[in-house]
């Protein structure tokens, strides 16, 4: 990190470090939305560092995360004990990964965050906040790896309540982003779009969830419900065993059909914002088209289980998905068609 770095430069750096996919994305809007939303997703990814860093421990990661909460106050602390712990696990070496640089470095993200204006700290604030609550709910899970037992989801309800602190705030914070870029949004697309606004951040979220299934067991953890898999007759520890791939499937065909319902929801989501956010209807939905596509995949996928198989979208794909987005994303009708046909779309 150069020394002459302002923050906003820092931000904007370690914004493809941290996730090439999203900075792909954000270029979709406008100049001072983007910015509001780049310093508002690393907000959100410094909380996420902190529950994902395997090093520390659980309560080290309640501190840090109570504290993360604390920093986005008006006048709150720096980010002074983030930049202790991560400083420390580096140990004076290179960053393990981009991730820990931006989370030693959380004030410079909280300093870009001060700059903007009020109203849109008070649209970011509330959501960054209740994300590292939830996660420090959840992050006591991670005790059972250490015990040798995959770490897993009790219910279907945990997962619902995991993926709202990740994701459903998310979607929250969009949608007071967006208003306050697009005041002329009708209070009844408003009040739409705050209703679906959670189905929007879980249906991408369990997207991922579903085609990292593999990744995520070989790393200890299952976001798969243990309930879930106990009714179909199966756990998650055999969740990719070949004897048990009716059962298996079972499960992954019904957090499928959930994930779709709320796919279906971030169509309406998006499809709510005027014809004239067109660049922010256009960022809302090449995720969820990428999303429903390779949704699609894991449906028809027999190898969705196998953990030398991985589910995705070609280049090709990508590609001719951004350019067809471009063309839909102002038409309500030609953005829900063009919605159905990847949904319906076999693999090649």
């Amino acid at each position: 990190m150069s020394s002459s770095e302002t923050d906003r430069e820092f931000c904007v750096r370690m914004l493809p470090a941290v996730s090439r996919t999203f900075a792909l994305t954000i270029r979709l809007l406008g100049p001072r939305l983007r910015h509001q939303v780049l310093v508002a997703y690393l907000l959100c990814r410094v909380a996420d560092t902190v529950e994902d860093t395997v090093d520390l421990p659980v309560p080290e990661k309640r501190r840090l995360l109570a504290h993360f909460h604390s920093c986005l106050e008006a006048g709150g602390p720096d980010a002074t004990p983030l930049a202790e712990i991560f400083a420390k696990l580096r140990g004076g070496g290179a960053y393990r990964l981009p991730d820990e640089e931006l989370a030693e470095h959380a004030d410079r993200t909280l300093a870009e965050y001060r700059r903007l204006s009020a109203p849109v700290q008070a649209a970011i604030r509330p959501w960054v906040q209740e994300m590292c609550d939830g996660m420090a709910e959840f992050v006591a899970i991670q005790a059972e790896v250490d015990s040798g037992r995959l770490a897993a989801l009790h219910s279907v309800a945990d997962l619902d309540r995991y993926c709202y602190y990740v994701a459903g705030t998310v979607g929250h914070l969009l949608t007071e982003l967006f208003r306050i870029e697009h005041p002329r949004v009708r209070q009844r697309h408003y009040l739409k779009m705050k209703a679906l606004a959670t189905s929007f951040g879980l249906g991408l979220q369990m997207t991922n969830i579903i085609k990292d299934v593999c990744d995520d067991r070989q790393r200890g953890w299952s976001f798969v419900p243990r309930q879930l898999c106990q009714l179909m007759g199966t756990d998650p520890e055999r969740l990719t065993d070949p004897a048990h791939a009716d059962r298996s499937r079972k499960v992954m065909d019904f957090l499928i059909a959930k994930t779709r319902r709320h796919l279906d929801d971030a169509l309406a989501y998006s499809c709510a914002l005027p014809r004239s956010a067109w660049r922010t209807r256009l960022f809302c939905l090449v995720p969820l088209y990428f999303a429903v596509r390779t949704l699609g995949l894991a449906a028809r996928d027999p190898r969705l289980l196998d953990p030398g198989h991985k589910v995705k979208i070609t280049r090709g794909e990508v590609y001719r998905t951004l350019c067809t987005s471009y063309l839909v994303a102002a038409n309500n009708h030609l953005a829900a068609a063009y919605y159905r046909q990847l949904a319906r779309k076999r693999p090649r």
